[in-house]
């Protein structure tokens, strides 16, 4: 499995960092790879990748805030004008009904029917299978209802390491190690979640968790973790490397004082995402 952070940002812009986007493929070179949210900006990094937008035939949403949702309906459009035929998206209840929202603004309407748009909803504690990888979902406490996923091969081999570190190609960060051969598998993305317990015992045994810390410690914020709630959620868990994302622009310059908040409580590899990053689990 290969993971690709697209989008590592909010939903107020900063220069190096777009809104939420992930692209999971089974297999490195994956002609059908899975996006996982949809923010603004995403679609343009995505157009950078190789396979880029015209195999993403499959987005997977964790929830339906703007900042997760609002390059779905550029996609489509761009699809149907690379004559692409269809798009699933996959997502908690109420997608349906946000797809049909979105395809129902007046000025937007031409789009609906230029793809085989279909739609399916799954709900907390599903196991399903989507774009090649089996997938868990874990309903998160957000100010909107959503998900957590844990991805894994179908079938696939994950005892071994990841990847090599120092290839840019497809990513401005470059390639990183996602294994270490100890059992651990999986990968698992938290999505717009605070810290807890339940999301943290999701996660354990995990290779590589990808977890929103929004803001460092001195904000006073609900729906989000702070480094010192999410270190004291991932006390005792057992996860190979965890990396920070959905970074707010006040947690600019803070990244070592961050990384030690969390370190308190969590001695694991802790480290910061970035548009671009890709890493092999």
């Amino acid at each position: 499995m290969r993971v690709t952070f697209l989008g590592t940002g909010s939903a107020m812009p900063v220069a190096d960092r777009v809104q939420t986007g992930l692209l999971v493929e089974a297999a490195p070179g994956d002609r059908a790879p899975l996006l996982v949210d949809c923010g603004a900006g995403v679609l343009h990094r995505l157009s950078q990748t190789d396979p880029g937008y015209e195999a993403a035939s499959t987005v997977l949403l964790t929830h339906h805030h703007l900042d997760h949702v609002a390059d779905l309906l550029p996609l489509v459009k761009a699809r149907w004008l690379a004559g692409e035929d269809h798009l699933e998206v996959v997502g908690p209840p109420g997608t349906k009904a946000l797809v049909d929202d979105l395809l129902d603004v007046g000025a937007y309407e031409y789009l609906d029917g230029r793809v085989d748009l279909r739609v399916r909803e799954v709900h907390d504690g599903a196991d399903f299978e989507v774009a090649g990888l089996d997938v868990q979902a874990k309903e998160t406490r957000h100010s909107k209802r959503g998900f957590a996923y844990r991805f894994s091969d179908r079938g696939g081999d994950e005892d071994g390491p990841g990847g090599t570190t120092g290839d840019e190609s497809g990513g401005t960060a470059g390639d990183e190690s996602g294994g270490d051969g100890s059992g651990r598998d999986g990968f698992v993305f938290s999505g717009d979640s605070e810290a807890f317990a339940g999301l943290a015992s999701f996660a354990d045994g995990a290779k590589v968790l990808a977890h929103d810390c929004s803001f460092p410690d001195e904000v006073d914020v609900d729906n989000h973790p702070t480094p010192t709630q999410l270190g004291e959620a991932l006390a005792g868990t057992d996860v190979g490397r965890v990396y920070l994302t959905h970074l707010y622009p006040h947690t600019d310059g803070r990244h070592d004082e961050m990384l030690e908040s969390v370190g308190r409580r969590f001695d694991g590899d802790v480290r910061f995402a970035k548009d671009g990053l890709r890493f092999e689990v």
